[in-house]
C-alpha cells in the first residue's frame, strides 16, 4: 500500500482509505546453500509457502508441488496410504538410471523417506530448476532440486497451534465398463461357435449346438436358475427364463473396498527470545485406504532450535523422529502384475463368479465351523484355484519404520563480512517389512509361508561453507566456498520359510523350512568442492557463476571426479530510467543461464568390479558344499558421469500494478555420456558391461500467470495458470536401435515413442483383424495377406508392419486455479489438465480378449464386434482361435492421454478475532478440504497420471479424500 498522510483535526477522528501502490514485498527463495531475493536471483526457482497446503490432506509433502510451478510433471501418489508421487522435472535426463531430483532437507541433501515428514513441519518448499539454481549440488542435481524447509520459531511470545482434521477416503476413478452376466454367456457362446467349420447349413447347426453345450463347461459356474444346457441356446441367445442365483455375490469389489477414515492432529509449539527461537511439534496420522488391509499410521516429532550465544556466534540443532505402521494391499502397490494384486483380480474376475460357493438352488454353503466357503473353481481365465478377497484378508504385507533425522550447525561471523557455517547431518532408517501368506489358498498354500525383510539406511553429510558478502555504494559481491562430504549405507537382510507351525505368529521361528535367506551391504559415498560467485550493481545487472567438483566412489578410481559449473545473469529493465515511471510495468527482469550437471545415479557401482561366494562343488561323504568366489561383474574402468548440460533463459513480469504477474521460459538439456548396457564376448563369462554411449536432449517453453482481477479491503479474486511444453529427443545410441516393450529406442526419436504393429481394422467380409503389411515379408499366394480398399494387409500379426505412432509424452500439461476471498470466508481451487500425448492401456487390451481366456471379463466394447458379413466396425470377431492375431501389441491400444482433474478445493472461515479472543484464541480457522475429487479422462478406468512412460498399470489407483478441520493458534 501507498504511504498517506493525514491531518488529525479536533475530533481525533481520522477516516482514511488504503491505496494500493503496485510494489510488491520481494520474495526471499530458498536456494543452494543459502537464500535469494527472488529480484535479484539470476537461476529459475519457485518457493511454495507452507501456509498454502498446511490445511490440506497431504499425507506426501511431495503431493503439494502438484500445480504449483509449472515445468514439473508429477505421477500421481498410488491410493496406498503414504505413498510418495514421482516427480520429473524439465523432462527425462537418464534412459537407465534415475530421472528423480535431488531432496534438500533444511539445507542438506536428504537420505530418508520424504513420506516422514509432516506437512504441517514445513516452512516452505523451493523447486530448482536450471543449472544455475542446482549446480552447486554438482552430481546430485541434473534432474533438478526440491529443498524442503521445515519450520522455526518467530513469534515474540510463546505460541501454540492445533491443527485437527477428520476426513475420509474413497475411490476416485471408477473401474473400466464390462459386460454383465447376460452379455457375457452369449459372447463366449460366440467365441466358441466361430472357431468351429462353418462352411455350410449342416456345419453352422453343430456349431450352434456345440457351443451350447461347451460354453458352460469352459465357464464352470452356472450362476443362473435354469440348467446348464439351458442358458444359451442353439441361436445363441440368452434363455429369456435365466435369472441370476446370488447377484449379491457377484461382486468381487464390494467386500474389498470401503469408505477409509483419515485422522490426522498436528500440536506445536514455537516463540522466540531475543537471541533464541524454538519449535516443536508432534503429530499423529491414521488413513484409511480405500481396500481392505491398506493404512499408514505415522507419528512424528521435531525439535528445531537456534540460539546465539554470542554476537558472531550462532549455533542449532534439528531433530525428527518419525515411527510408521503400514498394511500394504497385497502386491497392489509394488508387483501390479501379481495374481495376489487385488485390483487386477477384480478387474478381470468374469461377472458370472461368486466370491463363495452356492449350492444349486443357489444358497451359500458354509464349512463345519458355520462359516461361507469361499469359491476356488472357475473358469481357466478367471484365477482359478484362487480366491482374491481370502487372499487379501488372510494374507499380510505390513511395514514398520522408524526414522531418525538430526541436523547440527554452528556459524561463526567475523571480519564484518565473513561468516564461515558447519553443518552436519545424520539421517537412519530401519524398516521391517513383513509378507504371511495363508494356508488355504494361494502362493503360501498348503503349508504357508513367511517372507522377512529388513533394510537398515544410513545417510550422513558434513559441510563447511565460507560466505563473503560485501556492499560498497551501488555494488554486491557475495562469495561461498565450500566442501561436502556424503556417506550413505544400505543394509539389507531377506529370508522366506515355509511349513506354518501354528497360525497368527508372524516370526521365522513359526515356520520350519528355509527355503531363502540372503543379506548385502552397500555403500556409497562422495566428496564435493564448491564455489559460487555474485556480483550486483544497484539490483539492476546481476551475474553469478559456481563451480563444483565431485568424486563418487561409483567409478573406478581413474575417473571418480567430475567438474558442473553455471553462469547466468539477470537485467532488471524495470529499474531503467526509461521503465521506471512506467504506469503498467511494475517488474520486469530478463534472465539467462548456462552450465553442467551430473548424474551418477545409475542403481550400482558399474565402475567397479565385483566378486561373489556360492558353492562351487561338493565333496565328502555328506556332499557338503566348498566355497568359492566368482566374478560377478567386470567393472567398466572408462565408466563416467553422465553429464547434462543446461541452457535457460526466461523473462519475468509485474504489470498493472502488479495486479498480473508472471514469467515465459525456454529450456534446453542436453544429456551427453548416456549409460547402457552392451554385451560382453561369450569368452567373457559375462552378460553385459556399461559404457557412455548415448545422448539426449530435453526441451521445451514454460509460461506462468498469477493475476488479481479484484482486490478491494474486504474482497479479493484471483486467477492463475501454468503450462508447459516438453520435446525429448535421443540424439545417438550405441546401435541402430534398442528395442523395450512397446517402445525404441532411436535417434532422432523420444525415449517414449510407441514402436508398435500399425493396425489397419476389421475385415467386414470375416471379421479378422487387419494389420499393414511389412513389404518385406509379402510373399505371393499367402493366404494371411490381402488388399483392402488397395492397402497390403495382413491377418498375421508376424507379418506386420511396425512404426512409430506417437508419444507418451503430452504436448501440454499444467494446472489453473482460483482463489476467493471475502473477509474471513476463503475459497482455493486448483485442477491440473493434461493434453496430447498417448497412453497404452495394457488394462483395456485384456479386457478385449476374443473369447479363449475363459472366465476373464470383457469390456462392454466386446458388445461391438463384428458378428456378420458386412459388418462395419473396429472390434474383430469373438473366436477363441484368433485371440492371439486380434489382441497382439499395436497402435489399436493406444488412447489419448488428455485429462482434466479437480485436484483440491479447501473453504475456510478464519473466525472473527473480536469472538475467539475472549476464549484466549489468537486465530481459528474451520476449513473443508477435497483432494482429487473429479477426474475426466478419454476412457472410464483410466489413470493418464499413473505413469510417465504412458503403460497402464494394475495399480493402486489415487484416493479422493473429503476432510473436515480446524486450525488453532493461541
Amino acid at each position: 500500500m501507498e504511504d498517506i498522510s493525514a491531518v488529525v483535526g479536533p475530533s481525533s477522528i481520522v477516516s482514511v482509505k488504503m491505496k494500493d501502490s503496485g510494489k510488491s514485498l520481494d520474495e526471499v527463495v530458498v536456494i543452494a546453500y543459502g537464500q535469494a531475493k527472488k529480484s535479484s536471483y539470476t537461476g529459475s526457482a519457485v518457493s511454495i509457502k507452507g501456509e498454502d497446503f498446511q490445511n490440506r490432506a497431504v499425507t506426501n509433502v511431495l503431493s503439494a508441488i502438484e500445480g504449483a510451478t509449472s515445468g514439473v510433471q508429477i505421477q500421481s501418489a498410488a491410493g496406498q496410504p503414504g505413498s510418495a508421487p514421482a516427480i520429473r522435472i524439465r523432462g527425462f535426463s537418464s534412459v537407465n538410471g534415475s530421472n528423480t531430483p535431488l531432496y534438500v532437507v533444511d539445507g542438506v541433501p536428504f537420505a530418508g523417506d520424504i513420506s516422514n515428514l509432516s506437512s504441517n513441519d514445513i516452512e516452505s518448499l523451493s523447486v530448482l530448476k536450471d543449472a544455475s539454481s542446482t549446480s552447486l549440488y554438482g552430481s546430485k542435481a541434473a534432474n533438478g532440486v526440491v529443498i524442503i524447509t521445515t519450520k522455526t520459531g518467530k513469534s515474540s511470545k510463546d505460541k501454540f497451534s492445533l491443527n485437527v482434521s477428520q476426513g475420509m477416503t474413497s475411490r476416485l476413478i471408477k473401474e473400466y465398463e464390462r459386460v454383465d452376466a447376460f452379455d457375457y454367456y452369449p459372447l463366449e457362446w460366440e467365441a466358441i461357435r466361430n472357431s468351429r467349420p462353418m462352411a455350410n447349413q449342416t456345419q453352422i447347426d453343430a456349431a450352434n449346438l456345440f457351443a451350447s453345450g461347451r460354453v458352460p463347461v469352459v465357464l464352470v459356474t452356472n450362476p443362473f436358475n435354469v440348467p446348464n444346457a439351458q442358458i444359451v441356446g442353439t441361436d445363441g441367445k440368452m434363455n429369456p427364463a435365466a435369472k441370476l442365483l446370488y447377484p449379491q455375490d457377484l461382486d468381487w469389489a464390494a467386500p474389498l473396498e470401503r469408505a477409509g477414515v483419515r485422522q490426522n492432529v498436528d500440536f506445536s509449539y514455537q516463540g522466540k527470545s531475543e537471541k533464541s527461537n524454538y519449535f516443536a511439534s508432534i503429530g499423529y496420522l491414521n488413513e484409511d485406504g480405500y481396500i481392505q488391509k491398506s493404512d499408514y499410521q505415522r507419528i512424528a516429532a521435531r525439535l528445531n532450535l537456534n540460539t546465539s550465544l554470542k554476537e558472531w556466534f550462532k549455533t542449532g540443532i534439528n531433530l525428527s523422529g518419525t515411527t510408521t505402521d503400514s498394511n500394504l494391499a497385497v502386491d497392489g502397490v509394488d508387483n501390479t502384475s501379481s495374481f495376489n494384486n487385488p485390483f487386477r483380480s477384480i478387474r478381470y474376475m468374469g461377472p458370472i463368479y461368486p466370491v463363495f460357493d452356492h449350492t444349486a438352488n443357489g444358497d451359500y454353503v458354509y464349512d463345519v465351523t458355520g462359516n461361507k466357503v469361499y469359491s476356488t473353481v472357475r473358469g481357466s481365465g478367471a484365477s482359478n484355484g484362487r480366491n482374491i478377497v481370502y487372499e487379501t484378508l488372510n494374507n499380510t504385507d505390513n511395514q514398520k519404520g522408524l526414522a531418525l533425522s538430526a541436523r547440527t550447525y554452528a556459524e561463526i561471523k567475523f571480519l564484518k563480512d565473513f561468516k564461515f557455517t558447519f553443518n552436519a547431518s545424520l539421517d537412519k532408517s530401519y524398516y521391517n517389512r513383513t509378507y504371511t501368506y495363508n494356508t488355504q489358498i494361494g502362493d503360501g498354500a498348503p503349508t504357508g509361508l513367511i517372507s522377512k525383510e529388513d533394510r537398515i539406511l544410513t545417510g550422513v553429510t558434513y559441510n563447511q561453507l565460507l560466505n563473503y558478502d560485501k556492499k560498497i555504494g551501488n555494488h554486491t559481491i557475495s562469495f561461498l566456498a565450500g566442501h561436502e562430504s556424503f556417506d550413505y549405507e544400505r543394509n539389507w537382510l531377506t529370508g522366506t520359510k515355509t511349513g506354518q507351525v501354528s497360525p497368527d505368529n508372524p516370526e521365522f521361528i513359526n515356520y520350519a523350512t528355509t527355503t531363502d535367506l540372503t543379506s548385502y551391504t552397500r555403500n556409497y559415498g562422495t566428496e564435493s568442492y564448491f564455489s559460487r560467485v555474485g556480483y550486483d550493481y544497484k539490483d539492476k545487472y546481476i551475474v553469478s557463476a559456481s563451480l563444483r567438483r565431485d568424486g563418487s566412489s561409483k567409478f573406478a578410481k581413474d575417473n571418480r571426479w567430475g567438474n558442473f559449473w553455471s553462469v547466468g545473469g539477470a537485467w532488471v529493465l524495470s529499474k531503467e530510467s526509461f521503465l521506471e515511471n512506467s504506469s503498467w510495468i511494475n517488474d520486469l527482469k530478463l534472465r539467462a543461464s548456462m552450465g553442467e550437471v551430473g548424474n551418477d545415479s545409475h542403481t550400482s557401482n558399474d565402475g567397479l568390479s565385483f566378486y561373489v561366494s556360492q558353492p562351487t562343488f561338493s565333496l565328502g561323504y555328506d556332499n557338503g558344499s566348498e566355497g568359492g568366489v566368482v566374478t560377478n561383474a567386470a567393472g567398466a574402468s572408462e565408466l563416467q558421469w553422465e553429464k547434462n548440460t543446461q541452457k535457460d533463459i526466461a523473462v519475468e513480469f509485474g504489470l498493472f500494478r502488479n495486479r498480473l504477474r508472471g514469467s515465459v521460459e525456454y529450456y534446453n538439456r542436453n544429456t551427453d555420456g548416456l549409460i547402457f548396457s552392451v554385451p560382453n564376448p561369450l569368452s567373457s563369462g559375462l552378460d553385459n558391461r556399461v559404457e557412455n554411449i548415448g545422448s539426449m536432449v530435453n526441451k521445451g517453453f514454460e509460461v506462468s500467470l498469477d493475476g488479481t482481477v479484484i482486490r478491494t479491503n474486504d474482497f479479493s479474486w484471483g486467477l492463475s495458470i501454468n503450462a508447459s511444453t516438453i520435446q525429448n529427443e535421443i540424439t545417438s545410441l550405441p546401435q541402430k536401435e534398442i528395442i523395450n516393450g512397446t517402445k525404441k529406442l532411436m535417434a532422432g526419436h523420444s525415449i517414449y515413442d510407441y514402436w508398435l504393429r500399425d493396425w489397419y481394422g476389421v475385415d467386414a467380409t470375416d471379421g479378422y483383424a487387419l494389420y499393414v503389411s511389412d513389404p518385406t515379408l509379402i510373399v505371393a499366394g499367402d493366404a494371411t495377406q490381402r488388399v483392402v480398399n488397395g492397402v497390403n494387409v495382413t491377418t498375421d500379426q508376424n507379418k506386420a508392419l511396425y512404426h512409430y505412432a506417437e508419444s507418451a509424452i503430452p504436448d501440454l500439461f499444467g494446472s489453473f486455479g482460483t482463489n476467493v476471498k471475502y473477509k474471513g470466508l476463503k475459497l482455493d481451487v486448483l485442477f491440473a489438465y493434461q493434453i496430447g500425448g498417448k497412453m497404452y492401456d495394457t488394462n483395456y487390451s485384456a479386457l478385449m480378449h476374443t473369447g479363449n481366456n475363459y472366465g476373464s471379463a470383457l469390456s462392454v466394447d466386446a458388445l461391438k464386434r463384428w458378428q456378420k458379413p458386412g459388418d462395419i466396425t473396429d472390434v474383430p470377431r469373438m473366436d477363441i482361435n484368433r485371440n492371439t492375431q486380434s489382441t497382439a501389441a499395436s497402435d489399436r491400444w493406444l488412447i489419448g492421454s488428455d485429462y482434466l482433474s479437480l485436484r483440491q478445493v479447501n473453504l475456510s472461515y478464519s473466525m472473527p478475532s473480536d469472538l475467539i479472543s475472549k476464549l484466549g484464541v489468537d486465530n481459528a480457522t474451520l476449513y473443508v478440504n477435497g483432494e482429487n475429487l473429479m477426474l475426466f479422462t478419454k476412457r472410464q478406468g483410466l489413470d493418464p497420471s499413473q505413469t510417465f512412460n504412458g503403460t497402464t498399470q494394475n495399480r493402486f489407483t489415487p484416493s479422493r479424500i473429503i476432510s473436515l478441520g480446524l486450525n488453532l493458534n493461541f
